[in-house]
């Protein structure tokens, strides 16, 4: 009832895409035979969505027809390779195997899982923060880009952490963990912000949501449960806190990407403008929402993106490219 007032006409289409088999992507893992996946993959006539948008933007520029930004401004974060099939194409990747290296080809996620991470645009040398990092998908694309001199990765629950543990040891040898300083936690991120506040350039905040499609499909502690109710009416409050810590543990001048992957309003755009007020009215920091207009132009030939939120970017399920849903909104610390 809520998502048929929120999206109008267009619920149905969404509606029956959440019921339908869901689309994935295939991460490279850059510490195996990068190139060998890479060709694999090729065969299953599947194509590395990141870099064909990269490459389809710069030949775009050098042919003077966009007055779009430099990759400065939107600065994806490097070195991320995904394959999907075509729109239309519901093929399946096969189960991914360890390779020649010891360590595991690539890593089965939605694909649109990995634009929060595209949108943080991280630079080499940046110190990064995972707030929510388990089971980790995010944590993993964050290593892949090679960028990271630390990174922390925390998540409350031990048992989801664990999951975080296990992904890896699977797919990052030792000696990179070791370079990276991986520190794996296991903390309130709520209190982020009073442990370690003006310390990260680059935070992403993936938080705890109702996971729409999941609960759909998934009975085992399913967040609609009626004895989970209050936990579920409270969810934005603490969506909110974890933002807002985040926002906290971010230098002056830091970036800080919100995500989720419900539809929900409430979780997504009334979260991210309830923590900028936070943190304005409590602790005169000064947060800017940055512009993904140009983001989404990159991407869309593989998703179907919502045109109507209000700050940040939403992708939808759609039939033909059933990925999501997946919000993520970019914010800049200013103070």
């Amino acid at each position: 009832m809520t998502y048929s007032v929120q999206f109008g006409d267009l619920w149905p289409s969404i509606r029956v895409s959440l019921l339908s088999e869901q689309k994935y992507g295939a991460l490279v893992n850059n510490f195996a035979a990068w190139d060998h996946v890479n060709a694999k993959l090729e065969q299953l006539s599947a194509k590395d969505f990141v870099n064909k948008a990269i490459s389809h933007w710069e030949l775009q520029s050098e042919g003077g027809e966009s007055a779009a930004p430099s990759p400065a401004s939107w600065a994806c974060s490097p070195n991320l390779r995904c394959f999907t099939f075509a729109r239309g194409d519901v093929s399946r990747f096969p189960p991914a195997r360890p390779g020649s290296l010891g360590v595991m080809d690539y890593y089965l996620m939605d694909a649109a899982s990995l634009l929060p991470v595209l949108a943080l645009g991280l630079q080499p040398g940046d110190i990064v923060l995972d707030l929510c990092a388990a089971p980790g998908g995010k944590t993993l694309a964050l290593l892949q880009t090679g960028c990271c001199r630390n990174l922390a990765a925390n998540d409350l629950s031990t048992s989801r952490v664990a999951r975080l543990q296990k992904i890896l040891h699977s797919y990052v040898p030792q000696e990179i963990r070791d370079k990276n300083r991986v520190r794996v936690t296991s903390w309130d991120g709520r209190k982020w912000g009073e442990l370690e506040g003006d310390t990260y350039d680059r935070v992403l905040v993936d938080v705890p949501c109702t996971t729409d499609r999941h609960s759909l499909h998934e009975e085992e502690n399913n967040i609609f449960k009626r004895s989970r109710k209050k936990e579920r009416q409270i969810l934005p409050v603490l969506q909110m806190q974890l933002l807002a810590a985040g926002l906290l543990a971010t230098k002056p001048g830091g970036h800080v990407v919100y995500s989720t992957c419900s539809l929900s309003h409430l979780q997504n755009e009334y979260v991210v403008q309830g923590a900028i007020e936070l943190l304005a009215n409590q602790y005169s920091i000064q947060v800017q929402v940055e512009d993904l207009t140009h983001f989404r132009r990159l991407f869309m030939d593989t998703f179907c993106f919502f045109s109507s939120c209000q700050v940040g970017e939403l992708v939808i399920p759609n039939l033909m490219a059933n990925f999501g849903p997946m919000y993520f909104c970019k914010m800049r610390r200013l103070t």
